[in-house]
């Protein structure tokens, strides 16, 4: 069972479904296209209600020039160990500067959420028990001070993240 967690809480009407070939939006929902998909997509429409999923191998600058049409960006984390989407999600904060939903998908665990945070990462696609389990109780981990600087702006005027802005 998949649950949409942000800093808010637990969402509980989610419209937004990963299209696959088995799997399709229905009338209430929003699709979530690949990237070839979407692009496909928004080049015969318009994208404002259509999300897009970014893979580790994709290439997230080809969606600049539609940035401002895209209401939800899901960044998928296949495994624990890879973290090409943790780029991906600060090169869309920071350096193509998407403002709207970025969303976290694939196999996003308890201890990689403060990361994902710090690097704008807004909600996130959890199927993990244990974090699903942490999250209800408002047990989320990470350390409360930060040398480098973040996409998300620490809260903790005392970290170090003010000294390069980049």
């Amino acid at each position: 069972m998949t649950k949409i967690w942000n800093e808010a809480g637990f969402v509980s009407d989610d419209p937004w479904v990963i299209e696959s070939e088995d799997t399709k939006a229905g009338s209430n929902e929003k699709a979530i296209l690949s990237l070839d998909g979407f692009l496909s997509a928004i080049s015969e429409s318009d994208a404002s209600d259509l999300g897009v999923l970014i893979n580790p191998a994709d290439d997230v600058m080809r969606l600049g020039p539609c940035l401002d049409r895209i209401a939800l960006v899901a960044v998928a984390f296949p495994a624990f160990s890879d973290g090409r989407s943790f780029s991906h999600a600060s090169l869309l904060r920071s350096r193509l500067g998407y403002e709207g939903e970025l969303r976290a998908v694939g196999d996003v665990l308890i201890d990689q959420i403060p990361l994902m945070l710090r690097c704008g990462v807004d909600s996130f696609a959890v199927t993990n028990a244990t974090a699903i389990k942490r999250l209800s109780e408002g047990r989320l981990p990470g350390i409360s001070t930060h040398y480098q600087p973040a996409a998300k702006p620490s809260a903790n005027i005392n970290s170090y993240s003010w000294r390069r802005v980049s």
